[in-house]
């Protein structure tokens, strides 16, 4: 059975990192959290002041972007890769409330996107990859054999993040969360470049009132029936 390159796209907080490391598991590809590597350039940029506290200096990011090294290194123990900047571990960091109100903006600078772009073409390359992120069918593989694009409702999404970022001890309100969900979309929806979009061949997913279990079981079955057309 040939490999082939499985792209997910979506809007946030749909689980789409989830579903992806679990599919890529399931079928022995290799999988990339885009999303991670957007988060890692965010906290590249909060870290340097570029960002955040009501300042924006996004040229100095953009004119840094070179000394910015990601790298994803695989856990054993967890059973899947942390993504690494400039050589530090940054996969709990890049997960916080802080990053998440700013990655959108950092995401839609089109030289970050042409930086990172670039990366995961390389890194999918040789098909066997399952990719996750906002426009992995429509620009990174829009030749990708399978392309799936996740929606669901914004109170099912805001409620999951919101229980996720509880369960990580982090001190948010229902209200913040529901409020940056809904900016994320619309920040990811209009920007110029790559836009969060739906490609014309891309099945179509809602999961607002599916269990981790039977996306997993639904997504798997679509996947192995497109692995056997090749």
């Amino acid at each position: 059975m040939r490999k082939i390159t499985i792209a997910i796209d979506g809007y946030s907080s749909t689980g789409k990192s989830t579903l992806a490391k679990q599919l890529a598991h399931a079928l022995g590809y290799a999988y990339v959290d885009t999303g991670a590597m957007y988060r890692a350039v965010t906290l590249f940029a909060i870290r340097n002041g570029f960002i955040g506290d009501g300042s924006e200096r996004l040229q100095a990011l953009v004119q840094l972007l070179p000394k910015i090294r990601l790298k994803f290194a695989p856990n054993a123990d967890l059973g899947f890769s942390e993504m690494y900047l400039n050589g530090e571990n940054v996969e709990e960091e890049i997960r916080q409330m802080e990053v998440s109100e700013h990655v959108s903006r950092i995401a839609e600078i089109e030289q970050v996107r042409y930086k990172l772009v670039d990366m995961q073409k390389t890194m999918g390359k040789d098909k066997g990859i399952v990719m996750d992120g906002r426009d992995i069918g429509t620009t990174v593989f829009p030749d990708a054999e399978l392309k799936i694009f996740m929606t669901a409702s914004l109170q099912a999404r805001a409620t999951r993040r919101y229980k996720e970022l509880l369960d990580k001890g982090e001190k948010v309100t229902y209200e913040e969360v529901l409020e940056n969900v809904q900016k994320r979309d619309h920040i990811d929806t209009h920007r110029e470049f790559s836009p969060l979009k739906k490609a014309d061949d891309a099945i179509e997913f809602d999961n607002s009132d599916m269990g981790l279990q039977e996306q997993f079981e639904r997504l798997e079955s679509i996947a192995r029936r497109y692995m056997e057309k090749i």
